[in-house]
């Protein structure tokens, strides 16, 4: 006697929707623009419509499981970032990263405060908190912005920036998470909060995931290369070192209360550089992607599913604030950092432009809602999912050819 499992069908309609999403672009396309899109879309149009699905899985009512697969996605993704990286090329070849972070971040986190204090009528520690889950760029969704597989070269600034930026804001958003975690519990901005702030959660908790990482990632490139010399591990295929050695840097940094995000990062760039021409990187890099790319496909069609749920809480207030960030906030302060860099107006407009938004800010609006009672928490994530779902779509199906031109420029004389 045949019997219809709705687990099962769960599971199928589930490869459907992703099979779909990255098999359909073929046909309109020689390019592989990214899925990001389509699977937050084939998630609302498979599951969003089934009765009682939306908000049985919303991340208003249970943001803990979003904010443990988000988590995966990030430090899966972000040590792969560090593989990425080739060569270090110096202060001056890092001066528009350095810029991205230092200028054009907090000037983001201040205008999207304002747009949600102002336009969306948010509390102060609302609109914060949103600037800050909002701010970091994506190092998950942006695979066709930035640099190729490890040894692949192909480095050109305007990607190498791109890469490297993603590789550490989602680190650095973390102490304006904090913070504005803090100011929403005291409701009130007092000189000894933001001395606690600066000292714990910016200097201690950063400088501990640089530590941390650079630690890891030299003795992960100790034990894959050099002992035993003549019978090492990266003589083996065993990819899946990839996923032990994030998990330990990532986890014994988050012990010693450093921020895992930088860690993971920063633990795959010292990684790569230890014998930095061996083929095992490539194959580390495959493994973490391969694992980060199926996190991120069933996150964003469970995302997809909870659209109907959390976009139901949005106004055109709301609209105008993701809008804002995408259109305008975000072009403008990467603008603003970039003048006066060497890097061409073309060049300049692309990186300024395309920071996608995506994985990361469901993770710290998750991380939030598990840590904290938020006020007006249906409104943040309405606003959230409703920026991310334009980042995909506007991002994910332009950015391949606007960053092709822009690096072509340079190739081409």
């Amino acid at each position: 006697m045949f019997e219809f499992s709705s687990y099962h069908v769960l599971l199928a309609a589930l490869g459907v929707a992703i099979i779909l999403a990255y098999w359909l672009p073929r046909f309109v396309s020689a390019r592989e623009p990214t899925a990001s899109a389509l699977l937050i879309g084939l998630g609302w149009l498979i599951f969003g419509w089934i009765p009682g699905m939306p908000e049985a899985i919303s991340p208003i009512d249970s943001p803990k499981p979003w904010e443990v697969v988000s988590e995966l996605c990030v430090i899966m993704g972000l040590f792969g970032v560090g593989l990425r990286i080739d060569r270090l090329v110096g202060l001056a070849g890092f001066g528009p990263t350095i810029r991205m972070l230092a200028i054009a971040m907090p000037l983001t986190i201040i205008g999207v405060a304002l747009l949600g204090w102002a336009a969306a009528g948010l509390t102060l520690g609302g609109a914060l908190l949103l600037a800050s889950v909002l701010s970091p760029t994506d190092p998950v969704l942006a695979g066709d912005v930035q640099v190729g597989r490890p040894t692949e070269g192909g480095e050109h600034p305007v990607r190498l920036t791109l890469t490297t930026e993603a590789g550490l804001n989602d680190g650095l958003a973390f102490p304006f998470v904090h913070l504005s975690l803090a100011v929403a519990a005291a409701s009130v901005v007092t000189p000894e909060l933001i001395g606690e702030w600066a000292w714990r959660d910016v200097l201690y908790r950063v400088a501990v995931g640089v530590a941390g990482g650079v630690g890891v990632g030299w003795l992960l490139g100790k034990v894959l290369f050099d002992f035993p010399r003549e019978n090492a591990l990266a003589k083996t295929q065993a990819g899946v070192f990839a996923l032990a050695g994030v998990f330990v840097a990532y986890g014994a940094t988050e012990l010693a209360e450093g921020y895992g995000f930088i860690a993971a990062f920063v633990s795959g760039l010292t990684v790569r550089r230890s014998e930095s021409h061996h083929e095992f990187h490539v194959r580390l890099h495959d493994f973490s992607e391969t694992i980060e790319h199926a996190l991120t496909a069933m996150l964003l069609i469970g995302l997809g599913a909870a659209m109907p749920a959390l976009l139901s809480h949005l106004d055109l207030r709301g609209a105008l604030v993701g809008l804002g960030l995408i259109f305008i906030v975000r072009p403008l302060s990467g603008w603003l950092s970039l003048l006066w860099s060497k890097m061409r107006r073309r060049e300049r407009l692309v990186v300024a432009v395309y920071g996608v938004r995506g994985v990361g800010t469901v993770y710290y609006l998750s991380y939030a809602g598990s840590h904290m009672e938020l006020v007006n928490e249906a409104e943040l994530w309405a606003i959230a999912a409703f920026t991310v779902l334009v980042s995909t779509v506007l991002h994910g199906f332009s950015a391949a050819v606007a960053v092709e031109r822009a690096t072509g420029e340079e190739q081409g004389g």
